[in-house]
């Protein structure tokens, strides 16, 4: 095994079909396959659309990230997954794919943590991970603080939000204004031409007596839509880009204000963001603002690093070889509400309590089975 890891990661949590290539921190290939145009015409994801649409992507997903690359498969010094959290099915389709190939190259196996990946993605693009990192993490399905001492094994959930996530409430707030879905970038795109202080829109847990680091945005979301409702009722027109940004800079203020009070309270003098609404410009220039005033270094991937991808998922799996992390077994779980707090899926213990997988050799594998699949 080369000094710097080859890994294949894959990603199929949700609605996108993803598979990256990584030697150590350096990223080989990203290829994508979104089913987001099947669900659109839904409002939202689902779910067995998306486990039917990673099936037909996933080899060639694979096939096209190896030739971007440049590699074979038998190149690779292990294959990791998405085992959580995420949708049941979806998440069986990537862990079987990632299964398959893995015993038929004779490979490692690490089903790793959907959230922590989204963490440890930024090690592509900025280089190793500070210790401990504070990340703000905001997606569809998740607005969590985290505090990751060490990415591969401790990672401590700070707050998270008690009903909707921040993503959830921009594709709710973006059906109301019929502006189709998925919401976030459509959203992003008509609050440049608003009002970000037209309208005084509610931001939920910020009162002295509430929880410091937790997120709702259940309420926010009810309130424009009531005022929505309102305008539309009285024969109104309503003024769409405000309505947008004001309801964006809602979000933001209340994501980056809790973030940048964690890192003060913590001692932690930088500030990670990851997930699909850290592509919104707006989040990344309040963020931006307010960490330098703070004295917080800022870290942000890249648009394309955000979104789910199997490059983020590659990158945890490419530090779990590296710190030499126990692998898992054949009897990975896809588990749909796996903790954060499991940043890996390691195999069975022995009896001496010792965590192990598969182990690095497959001596028990056909050999004719590995060239008839791989040559």
């Amino acid at each position: 095994m080369a000094d710097e890891p080859l890994v294949l990661g894959i990603e199929t949590s949700c609605d996108e079909t993803g598979v990256g290539i990584v030697r150590g921190h350096t990223l080989l290939a990203d290829a994508i396959a979104s089913s987001v145009d099947e669900h659109a015409r839904f409002g939202g994801v689902v779910p067995e659309v998306a486990s039917r649409a990673h099936l037909e992507a996933m080899v060639p997903t694979i096939e096209r990230a190896l030739r971007e690359a440049r590699v074979s498969a038998s190149d690779l010094d292990a294959v990791a997954v998405t085992a959580g959290p995420g949708l049941a099915g979806a998440l069986l389709v990537g862990v079987s794919a990632a299964k398959a190939y893995a015993y038929a190259l004779g490979k490692p196996l690490y089903g790793v943590n959907h959230l922590a990946s989204h963490i440890c993605v930024d090690q592509l693009e900025h280089g190793p991970l500070p210790e401990p990192t504070m990340a703000l993490l905001v997606s569809g399905g998740h607005s969590s603080l985290l505090l990751a001492p060490d990415i591969t094994a401790d990672v401590r959930p700070l707050g998270s939000t008690i009903d909707d996530a921040a993503g959830e409430a921009f594709d709710k707030v973006a059906r109301v204004l019929d502006l189709g879905f998925p919401g976030g970038p459509v959203i992003d795109r008509y609050a440049r031409e608003g009002d970000p202080e037209a309208i005084a829109f509610p931001r939920g847990l910020t009162g002295p007596r509430d929880a410091p680091y937790d997120f709702s945005f259940s309420g926010l979301k009810t309130a424009v839509a009531r005022w929505i409702e309102a305008r539309r009722n009285a024969g109104e027109e309503v003024p769409v880009r405000d309505v947008s940004a004001s309801f964006q800079e809602a979000v933001t203020d209340v994501l980056t204000r809790k973030a940048v009070r964690a890192c003060q309270d913590e001692g932690v003098d930088h500030l990670m963001i990851g997930g699909g609404v850290a592509a919104n410009s707006r989040l990344r220039a309040m963020a931006e603002e307010r960490c330098t005033r703070a004295g917080i270094e800022l870290r942000v991937p890249r648009p394309k690093l955000c979104t789910d991808n199997g490059a983020m998922v590659a990158a945890l799996g490419a530090e779990m070889v590296a710190r030499r992390r126990a692998t898992s077994g054949w009897d990975l779980p896809a588990d749909s509400s796996l903790p954060v707090t499991e940043p890996h899926l390691p195999g069975p213990a022995d009896a001496h309590g010792h965590a192990h997988g598969h182990g690095h050799s497959h001596d028990h594998v056909h050999e004719l089975s590995r060239e008839n699949l791989y040559s």
